[in-house]
């Protein structure tokens, strides 16, 4: 399955996971420290809109010899607590769960417009820009942990369904 396929895949995993939640489940936070899975979803859609400019920047940019891998697969592991930078942080409002799909869809939408825009997809892998964790990305590997933050965090949104028994 290639990248844009797993994308697509993530977002109708996301909009499961969300769609028949109430205003209340969407916006109770699990613990004081936690966010709320409306919360969750707002950063999704900030990160991916981040994400789309950081790609559409990299495609202006030179092109690489190669760019080196990253170990990106870390931010998998749940165990381990990354920060958020304060430009992906989300808001303490509430949202409405069909505000909230349309955000996501929203920024999904931008940012597959920016993928098919690229003709020759092989410029990802010779393309980077930098991200505030793991400093310079190749566009490819920029898509690759998009879908792996979304995971994550769909994951999270289970976690939070589940011991809030939500179904």
């Amino acid at each position: 399955m290639n990248l844009f396929d797993l994308l697509l895949e993530s977002t109708n995993q996301l909009v499961e996971e969300v769609k028949a939640l109430n205003y209340q489940q969407l916006n109770a936070k699990p613990a004081l420290d936690k966010w709320s899975i409306s919360q969750i979803c707002h950063h999704l859609y900030l990160s991916e809109s981040l994400f789309s400019k950081s790609i559409e920047n990299g495609l202006k940019d030179k092109d690489y010899e190669s760019v080196a891998h990253k170990p990106i697969h870390l931010v998998s592991d749940r165990t381990k607590k990354f920060e958020s930078p304060e430009i992906a942080k989300p808001t303490e409002e509430p949202f409405d769960v069909e505000n909230m799909l349309n955000l996501l869809t929203k920024s999904r939408e931008n940012l597959l417009n920016v993928l098919r825009s690229i003709d020759d997809k092989s410029i990802l892998s010779k393309k980077a820009a930098k991200h505030p964790a793991f400093g310079e990305l190749s566009l490819e590997q920029w898509i690759e942990l998009l879908y792996i933050h979304e995971q994550r965090h769909i994951e999270q949104i289970k976690g939070i369904k589940l011991v809030k028994s939500y179904g």
